[in-house]
């Protein structure tokens, strides 16, 4: 009940594919940087009559990778300007959920109790689902979906690295059960980093700069999505990798406080990474798959077009105009923007490839 009223679809007129666009399509390799899907107790393996992603719709929109984050903490009364850290919604759903109960009390649990209910649907997808850790792992799959295999893989990140509880060692801990990305906060402060949406809005704490330096090291990418300013600004100017905003928009098309201004979009492009834009309306100021275009469209034209890619946020808690069987639409919205085929690789999943291709190796 609680997910089918937080994870919704609101159709919206999509655009008319075209057998052109359909053909360009089915020969992309999609990559999605952030779906939520793992917090709700649903299987991945079935197609379900709620939220936005599922195996069977992953297969029908030809998603190459989805990269699945792990929520383990969310402040009642969630706003986009202010909340405190003193409050958690998560508990009582993964009461609800009856998970095991050592995920009630320990925000490190609820992420490792995410990563086990991936490798369990990969376990039990009869191969169409492979859980993704490494460059080799990443190119079979690539060379095995071109070679006509309709899989799909998935790879873990994190929202907030709160689930560290403070403590160093946790990181290496996350990273051993498979996360490969991480977002330093998420709708409130915390040990590592001040959140956009905080109190206090801070940089990187001590533990914070010490935790950079640690995910660059052991091959996690660095994720600046939901920080504050004053953390990205941090963040930028010590990056010896590439960093992502795994997913949001950008101020010039959506005057949002938790979008990037253009400042921080030439910062992440200085280091090589990528900017995934969402589909949701305090992303885009709307839901239609030209809104997409459109902030997209700004990212390209601003610091070029290797440095944007997508990051629907799907499955979490946001409303979207379609789900993602249907991203033929975006594909369609990019072709009557006038983007070349070329560049509609780039965008739809090549530019997130090469980031992870370089971002996921042990230094």
């Amino acid at each position: 009940m609680v997910e089918s009223d937080m994870n919704k679809v609101a159709p919206v007129a999509l655009p008319r594919v075209t057998d052109q666009t359909r053909a360009l399509h089915a020969s992309l390799q999609i990559v999605d940087m952030h779906g939520d899907t793992l917090l709700w107790r649903r299987s991945l393996l079935d197609r379900a009559n709620r939220g936005q992603v599922d195996l069977p719709r992953l297969i029908q929109g030809n998603v190459a990778l989805q990269i699945f984050s792990s929520v383990t903490k969310t402040p009642k009364n969630q706003n986009y300007d202010s909340n405190g850290a003193d409050t958690d919604n998560i508990t009582m759903l993964t009461v609800a959920q009856l998970q095991p109960p050592k995920t009630w009390s320990s925000l490190l649990e609820r992420s490792l109790w995410h990563a086990r209910k991936l490798d369990r649907a990969a376990a039990g997808s009869d191969g169409k689902l492979r859980v993704i850790r490494a460059p080799a792992e990443l190119d079979r799959l690539l060379a095995d979906r071109a070679g006509g295999k309709k899989i799909v893989g998935g790879m873990l990140s994190i929202e907030g690295l709160q689930d560290m509880e403070g403590q160093l060692a946790n990181l290496d801990k996350l990273h051993a059960a498979g996360f490969r990305m991480a977002g330093l906060a998420h709708f409130f402060d915390n040990e590592v980093a001040g959140s956009m949406h905080g109190v206090n809005k801070g940089g990187l704490t001590p533990l914070g700069v010490q935790t950079v330096r640690r995910m660059e090291r052991i091959g996690m990418i660095v994720d600046i999505a939901h920080s504050s300013h004053k953390t990205v600004a941090e963040v930028l100017a010590m990056a010896k990798r590439p960093v992502v905003s795994s997913h949001g928009g950008v101020q010039a098309t959506c005057k949002v406080n938790r979008n990037l201004t253009d400042e921080e979009i030439r910062g992440v492009a200085k280091t090589g990474g990528v900017i995934g834009i969402g589909y949701w309306d305090a992303a885009i100021c709307s839901t239609a798959p030209a809104a997409i275009v459109n902030a997209i469209a700004h990212v390209r034209d601003l610091v070029g077009i290797d440095h944007v890619g997508l990051g629907s946020d799907f499955d979490g808690a946001v409303t979207t105009g379609f789900d993602t069987s249907q991203l033929a639409a975006v594909t369609q919205a990019l072709v009557d923007r006038g983007f070349t085929p070329e560049d509609i690789r780039k965008v739809m999943g090549g530019n997130v490839l090469r980031v992870l291709r370089a971002g996921i190796v042990p230094q």
